[in-house]
């Protein structure tokens, strides 16, 4: 199981003042199975770094017992009374709020004041979705390849998604099954490199994290993902809001 260390991320407190909330994403292509326990980790490395967390699931549906960022949207001043210290890691579903954004895009303007109170804003959806709402961003979206036959293809494919439609280079994540694996590659993350040159005339060079038990061999891996992902993110800034009568 993929886990941070707490000790790690410490370190790097330094580097990510509360100034405004950073945007990442991550691009999901049907390897949950490597997808989420990497996410939970970098948002647990995020969180040992002083960062409260907000990650947003295109994957799930708002409803009236499940609100989430369609809420938000309908009512912005909803929120405005949390405390900021209340929570460090939160996650709502996200996927009207994502089709009601596809248009205008997930930035400041749109969603600034939404979020304040976080350090990070972590979006999670498939390469549609991020296509739409971070289209020309600068965003580097996270593309997790895990140890599967099926996950080379549909990686490329997400690969291919982000870098023609919505003109983001993601960020590779390549998962190795054995420990200190810093230059192991799987070969689904081999395939991907390969398809990637051959087809698109891309150079990727993924980060390989070790998906193994014991906390110590992906620890560092981890954070230096998370620092990674912090450094190409987007601000996104406080919009005044309109006045009212």
């Amino acid at each position: 199981m993929l886990e941070s260390c707490i000790n790690q991320a410490a370190g790097l407190q330094g580097l990510a003042p509360r100034m405004a909330p950073k945007l990442v994403a991550v691009a999901s292509h049907g390897q949950q199975q490597g997808e989420l326990p990497l996410l939970w980790s970098l948002c647990t490395t995020w969180v040992d770094m002083g960062l409260p967390v907000m990650v947003l699931d295109g994957h799930t549906r708002e409803s009236a017992q499940n609100p989430g960022l369609l809420n938000m949207l309908a009512d912005p001043m909803g929120h405005f009374h949390d405390d900021p210290e209340s929570v460090s890691w939160s996650v709502l579903p996200a996927s009207l709020g994502f089709a009601q954004l596809a248009q205008q895009g997930f930035n400041s303007h749109t969603v600034g004041n939404l979020f304040q109170n976080f350090g990070v804003v972590l979006l999670y959806a498939d390469a549609a979705s991020l296509t739409g709402l971070v289209k020309g961003s600068g965003l580097a979206p996270l593309l997790v390849v895990a140890p599967l036959k099926a996950s080379s293809l549909s990686a490329y494919q997400a690969l291919k998604q982000l870098l023609l439609d919505a003109r983001l280079h993601p960020t590779v994540a390549n998962i190795a099954l054995v420990p200190n694996a810093a230059s192991a590659m799987s070969k689904p993350t081999q395939t991907l490199q390969d398809c990637a040159m051959t087809f698109l005339g891309l150079e990727i060079k993924p980060v390989t994290v070790s998906a193994t038990a014991n906390a110590e061999d992906s620890q560092a891996e981890i954070s230096r993902l998370a620092l990674q992902l912090l450094e190409s993110a987007v601000f996104l800034e406080r919009h005044p809001l309109p006045r009212t009568h």
